[in-house]
Parts: structure tokens; sequence; C-alpha cells
């Protein structure tokens, strides 16, 4: 079955919600498994454990600041 462009177009406005939620269902579904996760939290990255528990790996460099379309080089 084809989309018509208003479809796609309406299912394309709503990716950056389907992915919030992909997100959070797998970030769950992986404490729910036993495993921990990784996160970013005030600058630091931290490992969050099942039982709720987290622990500090190191401190992230500064989020660089980009607008819609931008390319970036990273060295």
């Amino acid at each position: 079955m084809a989309l018509s462009e208003e479809a796609m177009c309406f299912l394309e406005a709503h990716i950056p919600e389907l992915a919030e939620i992909a997100f959070k269902q797998a970030y769950w579904a992986a404490l729910a498994s036993g495993s921990s996760v990784l996160i970013s939290k005030d600058g630091k990255l931290v490992e969050v454990f099942p039982d709720g528990t987290q622990k500090f790996i190191k401190r992230l460099p500064p989020a660089i600041p980009v607008t819609r379309g931008q390319k970036l080089e990273i060295e």
C-alpha cells in the first residue's frame, strides 16, 4: 500500500515523538532485563542499575549547540 504525500508528511512530523518513546522503552526494557544503562546527566556520564543506584563514570565535554541542517566536522 503506497502512502499519500500527506500521510507521509504527517508520519514524518511525528518521528521525534516516536524516537523519544522508543528510547524510553529501550531504557526500561534494559533495566527490566537486569542490565545497566548509561545516561548523560548534568554533564556527566552515569551508569544506572536496575535497583536505581547510579555510578559516576566521567565528566562529559560541553554540549555543542547546533541548528537544524548544520554540518559539523569532529576532529
